[in-house]
């Protein structure tokens, strides 16, 4: 994708700096990996922003900074009082208002060189293509498996970049999809794991966000200018409370280069809000210890994924969230059975799809996953 050249005589206003963006931008134009040319790139470019709650406010507030010439935001969202720990555009005067709305006003403001378009409406399957068809980069702030999914696809059909991160409490991951015909969401995670997955929010600690955010922007600033090495196929994972950055690499698979893109096939929007469930029996790390300790016989399912399961296991049996229901006779009734991940939320998701689908009342959850394993019983097993 070449901006310099894709948008040059679109418009008038977009073929040199004026002296005001030279002023503006000059920390940018005298570095020699950017210098005018780039500026011109990113003034001349058109970035779509999904989503402005935690990760959209940093990714938007640092495009209208680096002078991203046209940004789109899509959220048909209204800020709420718990949005303001970690939502940093917005202040207790916004309350109520349409985030997407709240966002152009005030970019606008921080700078003036720049076009905004808000849309106060949900990007879904009836509106993504066109929508993002108007945008050279796409970057996912949202916070829900159904959009995520929904994204990645767009993003093939039109060709587009997608910059996406998630935050998880403490943790993050990040990468770029279907870079130049890249890796995408898919060759990760081919499947959303199960239609029970939901939208409400889980907590978080309010800098995540921000640091995830930004570094989203990083990636869109590099995308465009051209510079530094971008992060597709690598997945980038941060643990806010070490401080850990760790990388995992994988490859593209070519079974994910295209996609059937009708709403028949996929029902993106839909996406369930949490239930209380309070049928689940959680064993904590140390409880699980004692029972190996004893032989106790039980069986453990992983519901990780593979790339996650490799780079740490308690040696139990693998099977993908998204590929349970095709692997039920692997799990018996007649003995424990212990249900782990990571942190111990999707674990719970496919406890819940067993029992109430298939009836079973011998699953225990492990609490907090492999990551509290490794944090309360053995610091050897690789956190990520």
């Amino acid at each position: 994708m070449n901006f310099e050249t894709e948008n040059k005589n679109k418009d008038s206003h977009f073929e040199t700096l004026s002296a005001g963006e030279t002023r503006r931008y000059n920390r940018h134009i005298i570095l020699p990996e950017i210098g005018s040319l780039g500026q011109l790139k990113l003034k001349n470019a058109k970035v779509l922003v999904v989503g402005a709650g935690g990760l959209g406010c940093p990714v938007l507030m640092y495009l209208a900074a680096a002078g991203v010439g046209n940004i789109g935001i899509i959220d048909f969202d209204k800020i709420d009082e718990s949005n303001l720990q970690r939502q940093i555009l917005y202040s207790t005067d916004d309350i109520g208002k349409y985030k997407a709305e709240v966002a152009k006003l005030k970019l606008s403001k921080q700078n003036p060189y720049i076009q905004i378009t808000s849309y106060t409406k949900q990007f879904s399957f009836s509106n993504a293509i066109e929508i993002a068809a108007e945008y050279d980069v796409i970057v996912d702030g949202t916070d829900n498996f159904s959009s995520r999914y929904l994204l990645n696809d767009v993003c093939i059909k039109t060709n587009k970049p997608l910059v996406a991160a998630s935050i998880f409490k403490f943790e993050g991951q990040l990468s770029v999809y279907n870079y130049k015909n890249g890796p995408t969401y898919r060759c990760l995670f081919p499947e959303p794991p199960t239609d029970s997955l939901n939208c409400s929010e889980i907590g978080v600690i309010g800098v995540l966000p921000g640091i995830l955010g930004t570094l989203q922007a990083n990636e869109v600033i590099k995308i465009i200018t051209g510079i530094g090495k971008v992060l597709s196929g690598r997945l980038l994972f941060i643990d806010a409370l070490t401080l850990q950055f760790r990388e995992l690499e994988f490859e593209k698979n070519t079974l994910n280069s295209t996609v059937n893109f009708s709403e028949d096939k996929y029902d993106y929007v839909k996406c369930e809000t949490d239930k209380v469930i309070s049928t689940i029996k959680e064993i904590t790390p140390s409880q699980l210890k004692q029972k190996l300790d004893s032989n106790e016989q039980l069986i453990i399912i992983d519901v990780r994924e593979k790339f996650e399961y490799d780079i740490c296991n308690l040696n139990g049996v693998l099977i993908p969230l998204n590929e349970l229901e095709k692997n039920i006779h692997k799990i018996p009734r007649d003995k424990n059975v212990i249900i782990m991940c990571h942190h111990g939320r999707r674990s719970r998701l496919a406890i819940e799809l067993l029992q109430q689908k298939h009836n079973y009342k011998n699953l225990l959850n492990l609490s907090e996953g492999i990551n509290g394993w490794s944090m309360q019983i053995d610091n050897t097993i690789q956190q990520y």
